[in-house]
């Protein structure tokens, strides 16, 4: 009985120790793992991303008015032109069946001059016996007027076709190509040799090369749905540029497109900033590049992680656990207002140097 006695004290005692080992050593580890956070005054920025590249606003092709072979390319990616300035000579090459085509044409439409010609002639000299009225006079010569013009645009198709250039009444046709404005080649398309198909109504024509005024730049980009509604014409953004690390370009938002576009399922919007290059960078067209766009700013204001808020009754209610005087956690509402996604403004419910609990990250089992 004695021993048995003995047993159970000697239990007894053994669980009090565990108990108090639990009490001292775990609990008091579970405290320290405990980080407390000071509420302080800072700045909550709410920003919209535009994500986007940098492009001129000026930006054209240039295209040939006639086909052939590309016989000289006078410049290269990189060069500036003004306008008037030679960009490419476009050689003609004709098949045969268009040789035998407008050859004929032209056959054709001078044997009909010279018929019409006769006829109007002879018009004339029997028109002057009186034999003819005014009339047929007329007629006969309207024959010949068309046959003239007939015979003229046959001369100047089978010109431009076996030359590549004619001076028309219309004005000058010719097989250079020339800069129709001042700026930088972006892209060549061609070198000699190359064939060329001619812009027409019916189709685009071979693209010889970009041509852009780099000297307006502008931030292309798109916006999320989500954000589109906050913005407005003439915000401020700040634009940074992926090859210029560390720094950013200041801009104004100048145009929202009224259209959406689908990209990869979202849901995007077309936007535009003018940029203040006042630092002077050296910008290259197609920069990739990100728009932060300012849409609330508050300053001096009480401020936390947003980590540390738990929300509750649909993300109506907002609660912290915060440290008290005597080294307990005890957990109290407050009430938010802006946040930029990282911090979060309070409101009310906490006040400045308070210390607010972050608890360690639950271990996935």
């Amino acid at each position: 009985m004695k021993k048995l006695l003995k047993i159970g004290v000697w239990i007894s005692v053994s669980l009090i120790v565990i108990f108090l080992i639990y009490i001292l050593f775990f609990k008091k580890n579970n405290k320290e793992n405990l980080t407390l956070i000071e509420v302080k005054k800072g700045t909550i920025v709410k920003k919209a991303v535009a994500v986007g590249q940098i492009e001129p606003r000026i930006k054209f092709q240039v295209k040939s008015k006639i086909s052939g072979i590309v016989k000289t390319c006078a410049v290269d990616v990189g060069d500036t032109v003004k306008t008037g300035d030679l960009l490419f000579e476009i050689a003609p090459d004709p098949t045969p069946q268009e040789l035998i085509e407008v050859t004929k044409n032209y056959d054709y439409a001078k044997a009909s001059y010279e018929r019409a010609k006769a006829d109007y002639e002879r018009a004339l000299a029997v028109f002057k016996e009186r034999i003819i009225s005014q009339s047929e006079l007329d007629a006969k010569k309207e024959s010949f007027d068309l046959a003239n013009s007939n015979l003229m645009r046959a001369k100047e198709t089978l010109e431009l076709t076996m030359k590549g250039r004619v001076a028309s009444s219309n004005g000058k046709i010719e097989n250079t190509i020339k800069a129709q404005a001042p700026g930088s080649i972006l892209t060549r398309s061609v070198n000699p040799g190359d064939p060329v198909v001619p812009l027409t109504s019916y189709q685009a024509g071979t693209e010889l090369a970009t041509l852009a005024d780099m000297s307006d730049l502008i931030f292309k980009g798109t916006v999320d749905e989500i954000d589109v509604g906050k913005l407005k014409e003439g915000m401020e953004a700040r634009v940074i540029i992926g090859a210029m690390p560390g720094d950013f370009l200041e801009g104004k938002l100048t145009k929202i497109s009224p259209q959406a576009i689908q990209k990869e399922g979202s849901t995007l919007f077309d936007v535009e900033i003018e940029l203040n290059n006042k630092k002077g960078f050296l910008l290259r067209a197609g920069y990739s590049s990100n728009a932060e766009l300012i849409i609330e700013q508050k300053e001096n204001v009480l401020t936390i992680p947003e980590r540390l808020i738990s929300f509750e009754n649909s993300g109506k209610d907002a609660f912290v656990e915060v440290s008290t005087s005597s080294k307990e956690v005890k957990k109290i509402g407050i009430k938010t207002g802006l946040s930029d996604g990282l911090n979060i403004e309070v409101v009310s419910g906490l006040k400045e140097g308070d210390k607010v609990v972050e608890r360690p990250p639950k271990e996935i089992v």
